[in-house]
Order: structure tokens, then sequence, then C-alpha cells
């Protein structure tokens, strides 16, 4: 059943438009949705916790919003391939993909257990590959009769997606693959009004830099990184630029990261 696609008045940036986030339970995900509501976009809401999906739900309905959560474990390639086909469903079109969600095994790779890396690689990578291809038929349909003209492909990587350091070698390799696989997808996509892009983060404070994330600042106090806002806000604007524009790469880090 096709739904209202956003109760945000028709001068709002993408309003009739609808998005998919996945990790949007916590973090750069949820905010991202939250930020995304604002514009006018309606939600299909992709985590594994249910019950932080139905709050953030609740949220942005309270907030005029049109907004589904989909439970999903997206290391389940045919559940995130199933995440797409649930969203196009309740909405009936899709515009704009978030990969966001993820998961961060740091330490050497003889550190690195192997569930931790098995974990990574298929969140990080594999999930993006599969939501991705799953999500191009319905983007491509939305450029080519949406409201806007374009649709939106972005991924959420890393600082750590364009600089490898030590101690972070599964990590960054997953990061860096998303990077490679944006920019040639940008390539095959972008005559076609798909706009690729990639957000990447440097230090920032959400429940994942936790353990190791704090290890790895270096010695910058927590209160100096990112917060998952600041992110949000730099794909908003990556998304609602006009036809003709397309913002294919944003890192974001904090005034006081070196690296």
């Amino acid at each position: 059943m096709t739904a209202n696609a956003g109760a945000v008045g028709p001068g709002a940036p993408l309003a009739g438009c609808v998005a998919l986030v996945t990790g949007a339970s916590s973090g750069i995900g949820a905010a991202t949705a939250l930020a995304l509501a604002r514009e006018g976009a309606a939600l299909a809401l992709v985590a594994r916790r249910t019950e932080r999906l139905a709050e953030l739900t609740d949220t942005i309905r309270a907030q005029g919003g049109s907004c589904a959560a989909i439970t999903a474990d997206l290391r389940d390639s045919a559940r995130a391939r199933r995440s797409v086909a649930e969203a196009v469903e309740r909405f009936g079109r899709l515009d704009v993909l978030v990969n966001n969600a993820g998961y961060v095994a740091m330490g050497a790779l003889e550190e690195v257990g192997p569930e931790d890396l098995d974990r990574t690689v298929d969140l990080n990578l594999t999930a993006v590959l599969h939501l991705s291809r799953a999500a191009l038929p319905h983007l491509l349909g939305a450029a080519a009769d949406g409201p806007r003209g374009v649709a939106d492909l972005v991924a959420v990587s890393s600082v750590a997606g364009r600089v490898a350091r030590r101690g972070n070698s599964v990590y960054s390799a997953t990061k860096h693959a998303v990077c490679a696989f944006s920019e040639a997808l940008r390539q095959e996509v972008t005559g076609r009004g798909v706009r690729v892009g990639v957000v990447e983060p440097g230090l920032t404070s959400t429940e994942m830099a936790t353990g190791a994330g704090i290890a790895a600042a270096r010695g910058m106090p927590q209160d100096s990184w990112l917060r998952a806002e600041d992110i949000a806000r730099a794909l908003v604007f990556m998304v609602t630029q006009p036809p003709h524009v397309a913002i294919n790469e944003i890192m974001v880090r904090p005034t006081a990261q070196e690296h």
C-alpha cells in the first residue's frame, strides 16, 4: 500500500520523497533520519533494535512526519534486500538510500577474532552492496519521474576509508572498499540522474566510539569530537542540492583532529 510520503509542506526540499536509512536506531543514523524528516522526506528506518526504532518513529510522527520501522539484521544479505522491498511496499517509491549501518573491529589483525572480522565486512561492505543493488532500480525510477528529477545514494564511510593506520586494518579495508565502490557506481549511474556520494566522518561521539574508539583518539578529549548531528547536516546538504549539482564526497573532521 502506498502511504503519504510526508506531512511537511510542499516547499520542503524533500517533500514527496522517501528515504531509507540503515543503522537508524542511534547515532548518525538516528540524527540523519530526524534531519531528513525535517526536510520533508518520509522515512523507512532499518536497524536491529526494534524498541529504539519505535522510539524514533514516534518522535518523527509527533513532529508531523511519515515513518516506518523495519527491524532487520543486515548481516543477512537476503534480509538486507528485503528491507528495500518493504520500504517500497510501504511508501510506493524510494528516492534516497543512506547506507549508514556499520561495525568497527579495531586492533592488529592477529588480535581481531574471526567473528568480529566477518561482522565488520558483512555490515560495512557486503550489506552496502546488497542494499545498493536492491535500491538501484527504484532510485533510477525516482530520478526519471520523481519530484526532484534526481535520486541519491549515500554511504557513510570514514576518514579511515582514506587514511590507513596500523591497528585499524579490517575496518579501514572495508571503508576504502566502500569509497571505491561508490566512485565506480557514480560513474555508472550519474548520467541517469542518480547521485552517489560518500560522507566520511572523523572522530564522532556515538555508541561505536567506545573502547578502541577512545584509544584511537590519540589524546583528543571527547568533548572536541564531532556529534552525530554534525554528520547529519553534511549528509542533508549533499542530498538537497539542486538537480544539476552532485556533491560526491564530504570529509568532516573535528577541528582538533590532525589525521
